[in-house]
C-alpha cells in the first residue's frame, strides 16, 4: 500500500510548548499507530531548517513580524512550501490539512494548483474566530469571509465539535460541504501525590487543598470572566476563586478591576500562568470545582482537561459545552444571580453526589476523548480518503 503523506499547516509547530493546535499535532504524531502515514508539519521559526520529531518531517517557516497579518503570511508560505515539496518529490497521494480558516481569500488560487497535482485539501474550521472580542470589525469581517472561502474550497472539513459541524452545514449549505466530526483529545491522569512543588505553590498563593474553585483559560472577554467574577463575589461561599491565566500587562485586567472591584474581595486570586503540566494537573485535582465560561470555541481543551481531572465542573450552558459535559457537569447561565445561586447550593452537595458527577465526567473522556481514540479516528479518515 502506498504511504499517505499528510502535510499539516496552521499550528506554530512541534514540539508543543503551549496551545491547542500545537498539542493536537504533537499527540497526533506521537501516538501514530500506522506505518502507512508520513506526517509533514510546518513550524514557525527564525530559520528554514528541517528536522525529525515524533517520526514526522518538520519544516521551519520563517516569516517577518508584521503584526496580526503574520499568521496569514505564515500559513500561505507554509502552503507554498508544501506544494513545492509535493511536486519536487512527485508525491501522488498527499493531503494538506489546514488548521483554522486564516487564508480564505488566497485559497481559491492555490486550490487550482492543489487540484492539478491531485492533492486533497482538508480544513479544521476551529471555533467562531470572527466572534472574538479582541478583533476590530474589519478583522472580524475578514475572518468570516475567510471562513466562507475555506469551506467552499475544502475537500473535507474536520470539525472538533458537533455544534461547529452543524453550523458549517447550515450556514454554508450552498457549498454542500463535506464534513466529519473528530473531537479534540484529553487523557484522564492518574491521581497524583501532592509534591513539594505543589505545597510551595499553594503556600505562596495562600490557597488550601479543596478550598478553591478554578478557572483556566485565555484571558479574553468572550470567556466571560466578568460574569464569573461578579457572580463569585455575590456568592456566600467560603472558598477562593483561583484564576490561572495570562493577565499580566493586559488591558482587559484593568477594565475588570474597574467593573468588578475584585481587588476588594480577598477570595479572588489571579495567580498567572502555569506551564508545568504536572503542577497544573495537581492544581486541577485538588480544586473543589472548576468554572468554565468559554463561549465561542469548538471542543475546548481546558474543558476536556477539567472534565478529566476536576471532580465538580460548572459549565456555561451552551451547545459547545453541553455536548461534552452532558450529565457529568452542572450548568449556569449569564442571568444575574444564576451562577452565584449554583455556587451557594453546591455547598450542600454530598461527597457521594460529587463523586457521582466525577465518575460520569471521567467516563465520558475515557470513552470518547482519549488521545488514542482521537488519533485512531484521524488515521481512519486519512486512510480512507
Amino acid at each position: 500500500m502506498m504511504k499517505k503523506n499528510i502535510f499539516i499547516i496552521g499550528s506554530k509547530g512541534i514540539p508543543a510548548n503551549y496551545g491547542g493546535f500545537e498539542t493536537f499535532v504533537d499527540k497526533l504524531t506521537k501516538n501514530k499507530n500506522t506505518n502507512n502515514i508520513k506526517y509533514h508539519v510546518s513550524c514557525l521559526a527564525n530559520n528554514q531548517e528541517e528536522f525529525e520529531y515524533n517520526n514526522a518531517r518538520c519544516f521551519n517557516v520563517k516569516v517577518p513580524n508584521i503584526g496580526p497579518a503574520k499568521a496569514v503570511y505564515y500559513d500561505v508560505k507554509a502552503l507554498q512550501m508544501c506544494i513545492k515539496y509535493i511536486k519536487k518529490n512527485n508525491i501522488k497521494n498527499a493531503i494538506i490539512y489546514v488548521l483554522a480558516c486564516r487564508i480564505g481569500p488566497f485559497i481559491g488560487h492555490y486550490k487550482k494548483i492543489i487540484k492539478k497535482n491531485n492533492i486533497k485539501l482538508f480544513v479544521n474550521p476551529d471555533g467562531h474566530e470572527w466572534k472574538r472580542a479582541k478583533w476590530n470589525c474589519i478583522i472580524k469581517k475578514y475572518w468570516k469571509i475567510s471562513e466562507k472561502y475555506m469551506v467552499k474550497h475544502a475537500d473535507l472539513l474536520i470539525c472538533d465539535s458537533l455544534n461547529i459541524e452543524k453550523y458549517i452545514k447550515d450556514d454554508y449549505k450552498k457549498y454542500n460541504p463535506k464534513t466529519t466530526f473528530i473531537a479534540y483529545g484529553a487523557d484522564v491522569p492518574k491521581k497524583m501525590e501532592i509534591s513539594e512543588k505543589f505545597k510551595q505553590w499553594y503556600e505562596t498563593k495562600k490557597i488550601n487543598k479543596n478550598g478553591y474553585y478554578l478557572i483556566v483559560g485565555r484571558f479574553v472577554p468572550e470567556n466571560n470572566y466578568e460574569t464569573m467574577i461578579k457572580e463569585f463575589m455575590n456568592s456566600k461561599i467560603d472558598k477562593d476563586l483561583v484564576i490561572i491565566t495570562n493577565f499580566e500587562k493586559n488591558r482587559f485586567y484593568e477594565e475588570l478591576k474597574i467593573k468588578t472591584k475584585f481587588e476588594n474581595d480577598s477570595r479572588i486570586k489571579f495567580v498567572g500562568t502555569v506551564y508545568d503540566q504536572e503542577l497544573l494537573t495537581i492544581i486541577r485535582q485538588n480544586a473543589f470545582g472548576y468554572i468554565h465560561g468559554h463561549e465561542v470555541g469548538g471542543t475546548n481543551p481546558s474543558l476536556l482537561e477539567a472534565l478529566a481531572t476536576t471532580k465538580l465542573n460548572l459549565l456555561l450552558d451552551i451547545g459547545f459545552n453541553n455536548e461534552v459535559g452532558r450529565d457529568g457537569a452542572l450548568y449556569w447561565n449569564k442571568k444575574e444571580g444564576n451562577l452565584a445561586g449554583l455556587l451557594n447550593s453546591n455547598e450542600s452537595l454530598t461527597n457521594k453526589e460529587i463523586e457521582n458527577l466525577n465518575k460520569k465526567s471521567t467516563d465520558i473522556i475515557n470513552k470518547e476523548y482519549t488521545w488514542n481514540y482521537i488519533v485512531e479516528a484521524y488515521e481512519r479518515v486519512f486512510d480512507n480518503e
